[in-house]
């Protein structure tokens, strides 16, 4: 049987919500912990309007301290922004205050727009071509004895990498570098399941770990009715829609207001794409819906992200799920 575990994107009503959205965070975290959820890991976007969570590695300390037993980690921290032994510092930490609880997961995407990737780079050219070598560096720094320079603190304990990513190529880096694999089809929902095969039949095992090991990130939208979850499930699109068309002022709809608006013909296909690899329904109508992909997949674990408007309706919604599989 596959693992349930949670991933949290801070999503925040507005600009102005920011604190309130870090600490909703905070406190699925808390409620995932205590519904017994495998880990839950928070993601990284710059200069979006309504994501409050831009730099995981703070927000994963406070999650911790709120925390207890559950693994955490990122969702993930994207490299080619960063140097690697600035990362391998912060995650060093991490492991202290927290042991055998921290994932970190990296990626290539930029999670951003490009403007914003060249702010972030200290010489404003974004490094998205050497992360192969940024995880290489990364890992070494991490799990070499002897490195130069030494990372400080000595990481406690083992810290998994995880590679992150939505496309072939990425597969491919992770069954080279020997590292777990988290396919992202909440991102790209054409994500195909010979990807998560490349991988599993090129995997070149590692001293972490010897053998392969698969997650899929889906989007779900569970509710007690199967009218309310496809409420939310539409709330969700149209704001997303809105935003990657430039139609939105930055503050999205609430499900209320989303029930009125006009659907043309491009938004319907934009839903219609997103719909065969997430779960929209029922406990049971989600449970079916996640266990069939898991198998088509082929994969150990699902990772979940609810983005709905109202926090109690995302915690309902992990609520039974988690209750439907037990």
């Amino acid at each position: 049987m596959f693992k349930l575990s949670v991933l949290d994107q801070s999503m925040a009503q507005s600009r102005e919500q920011a604190a309130q959205a870090l600490q909703e965070t905070i406190e699925m975290a808390q409620w995932c912990e205590q519904l017994g959820y495998e880990r839950f890991w928070i993601s990284e976007h710059h200069a979006f309007p309504t994501i409050a969570g831009s730099a995981p590695e703070v927000l994963l300390a406070a999650v911790g301290a709120n925390t207890s037993k559950i693994r955490i980690g990122s969702g993930g921290i994207m490299l080619p922004h960063y140097s690697a032994y600035k990362v391998a510092e912060v995650f060093s930490i991490l492991s202290n205050l927290y042991p055998d609880r921290i994932d970190l997961g990296v990626g290539r995407a930029p999670g951003t727009d490009i403007q914003t990737a060249k702010a972030l780079a200290t010489d404003g050219k974004p490094k998205f071509s050497a992360f192969p070598d940024l995880v290489e560096s990364l890992s070494d720094y991490l799990w070499q004895e002897q490195t130069s320079p030494m990372v400080s603190p000595k990481p406690n304990g083992d810290i998994p990498i995880w590679m992150l990513g939505s496309s072939p190529d990425s597969a491919q880096l992770a069954a080279l570098r020997g590292l777990p694999y988290n396919l992202a089809a909440f991102i790209n929902p054409q994500a195909h399941e010979s990807f998560i095969r490349f991988y599993k039949e090129n995997y070149q095992p590692s001293a972490l770990w010897p053998n392969p090991y698969s997650i899929l990130t889906v989007s779900v939208f569970c509710a007690d009715t199967q009218e309310r979850a496809k409420a939310l499930q539409l709330t969700f699109d149209i704001n997303f829609y809105r935003f990657v068309t430039g139609q939105t002022n930055g503050k999205p709809l609430t499900p209320e207001e989303a029930q009125n608006y006009p659907m043309s013909p491009q938004l319907a296909e934009f839903i219609t794409s997103r719909n065969e690899l997430r779960a929209v329904g029922t406990p049971e109508q989600v449970k079916n819906k996640i266990t069939s992909i898991a198998q088509r997949f082929a994969v150990d674990e699902i990772m979940m992200v609810t983005n709905m408007y109202y926090m109690e309706d995302r915690k309902r919604s992990f609520e039974l799920i988690k209750k439907a599989f037990d």
